[in-house]
């Protein structure tokens, strides 16, 4: 049976850059944008491989601030 392929999104300018969401990515495509700055300040989190996306939707339900939009494709 082939992965769910899934899309996720961020609202990067509540994005405090805290990393927990790369923590939990089982596929290992989130990153923090290092060159990249938010409103805030902060390094926002932004996705690598949106492809390899499977849509678990564990980065949405580690993520404090609620920042992380994740749909099934």
């Amino acid at each position: 049976m082939p992965k769910q392929k899934g899309r996720v999104t961020f609202k990067e300018e509540f994005c405090k850059g805290c990393g927990l969401c790369v923590s939990v990515c089982p596929v290992h495509i989130l990153k923090l944008k290092e060159d990249a700055l938010n409103k805030k300040g902060y390094n926002p989190i932004g996705v690598t491989e949106m492809e390899k996306c499977i849509a678990c939707i564990s980065c949405a339900l580690m993520c404090p601030d609620s920042v992380i939009t994740v749909e099934k494709i």
